[in-house]
């Protein structure tokens, strides 16, 4: 009988992990685009590039690696996340739509999906296992009147 228990209880103790599968998610996906952008910036991993950096994919894959790393440590996530999505539907708007409506087709499957993520990102922010929940903490902390990192002696 307590193996029923425990197997009802499943759906409400996966539930509670949803932040940390999120922050997961986040980190993972923020990796993953860094290295996009450091083959347009710096040619590693081998593959594409390196590129002008004073071009449009040079500009992208500064985004990419300076945006990247901000979302991956979850610092200023919200206001990242958000032009990284519309970095992201440009890419797919500019390179891949127009050559064909089918994303399978026209190779914008990582574009579209990098765009959708970083949007719900831009709106649910990274609220564990970032600088952003480090620093909502410590403000809460100082304002509160307490040390944020103990006390001096």
């Amino acid at each position: 009988m307590a193996d029923l228990v425990s197997i009802r209880d499943l759906p409400q103790r996966w539930s509670a992990q949803a932040p940390y599968t999120a922050a997961a998610l986040r980190i993972v996906a923020a990796f993953l685009f860094i290295c996009h952008g450091t083959m347009k910036l710096f040619g590693f991993p081998p593959g594409h590039g390196p590129v002008p950096l004073l071009s449009q994919a040079g500009f992208a894959g500064f985004l990419e690696v300076v945006g990247g790393t901000m979302v991956l440590l979850g610092l200023f996530t919200r206001p990242v996340a958000f032009v990284l999505s519309g970095e992201m539907a440009f890419a797919y708007f500019i390179a891949h739509a127009p050559k064909s409506f089918w994303p399978a087709l026209n190779g914008g499957e990582l574009a579209a999906l990098y765009c959708f993520i970083w949007l719900y990102y831009s709106a649910a922010g990274a609220p564990v296992w970032s600088l952003d929940a480090w620093r909502a903490k410590h403000r809460s902390q100082v304002s509160a009147g307490r040390p944020a990192f103990g006390t001096m002696h």
